[in-house]
């Protein structure tokens, strides 16, 4: 007689990626894989259950009926084996934690900070793999987007854990060359004749970076951008003054803060997960890491 066939775990998780992301590229980096394994695998559950679980459409993938009839029992099935690896001893593995953390984070903090910090962790840990998504822009947990997000906005809804990562410290800054060639500036009046450097109102991802507009409202930009590193590297070229995090520009000698006893500003960073993020090794590893990297790095971001 012919044993009955069963669902693969594997498969199952696959599908359950790809419902969460709505795409093959998307749920391939979440689990690690080519795409092509991603579309393998689901091909083969269809045919398994006998129904074609999503439909294709040109933003990605939606579930169907069946699919979505899958969902919740694939859901707690996912649930049962994160149980078991609580259950597991927290020494099972001696190579510690693996598998894919994606993490997203502002782009100046990102680039400068956390990156040397996790290709540390990397090397620490071998089986350990990570996605830096350092952008300008805001990542979505409820999107699947990353598994770690570091935000100037603490989430307000969903099942997330939520802390508070940091502070860090702004300042107003000059190229030293431009500075000398432009009247000098001893009061907050005297940025009047003075060229300004800052980001792209309509394109602004977070209130959390409107400075200029509540302390004195330039009347030309000389340069806009979306990006922080751009808008360094332009005050560095002497296009002109701009508002930039500490720990990106004091370690340029070449910039100068301006007016730092008056012009001062502080912003905050959120660190977040989806609840089932908690049961996860890997996941939990690389947040306690992060928190730690912040309180190292606490001198250069409150300086």
């Amino acid at each position: 007689m012919k044993k009955p066939s069963v669902l693969d775990w594997d498969n199952l998780r696959y599908f359950l990626e790809l419902a969460r992301t709505g795409t093959l590229a998307a749920a391939a980096r979440r689990a690690g894989v080519e795409h092509t394994t991603v579309a393998r695998r689901i091909q083969q559950l269809e045919k398994r259950i006998g129904a074609p679980l999503f439909v294709r459409e040109a933003s990605g993938h939606r579930l169907t009926e069946a699919g979505r009839q899958l969902l919740p029992s694939v859901e707690a099935m996912e649930t049962a084996v994160l149980g078991v690896e609580r259950a597991a001893p927290a020494n099972a593995s001696a190579g510690g934690p693996a598998g894919l953390v994606r993490v997203g984070a502002t782009e100046g903090f990102g680039t400068l900070i956390l990156a040397p910090h996790l290709a540390r962790l990397t090397q620490q840990y071998p089986h350990l793999s990570i996605d830096l998504l350092a952008v300008p822009r805001m990542l979505h947990l409820s999107r699947r987007e990353a598994d770690i997000v570091i935000s100037l906005e603490r989430p307000q809804r969903g099942s997330v854990v939520v802390t508070r990562l940091t502070d860090y410290t702004l300042l107003l800054y000059g190229e030293r060359e431009y500075l000398a060639r432009h009247a000098l500036i001893t009061r907050r009046e005297d940025l009047r004749a003075h060229e300004f450097i800052n980001y792209v109102d309509d394109l602004l991802f977070t209130k959390e970076l409107q400075f200029l507009d509540d302390v004195f409202p330039p009347a030309r930009f000389t340069l806009r951008s979306t990006s922080i590193m751009a808008q360094y590297q332009a005050v560095r070229a002497g296009a002109g003054l701009a508002v930039l995090p500490a720990f990106v520009a004091d370690r340029d000698t070449q910039l100068a803060r301006v007016l730092p006893g008056e012009l001062r500003f502080t912003r905050t960073f959120w660190m977040s997960m989806p609840a089932e993020g908690k049961h996860q090794a890997r996941i939990q590893a690389v947040w306690a890491f992060l928190k730690e990297a912040a309180q190292a790095e606490a001198v250069r971001l409150l300086p």
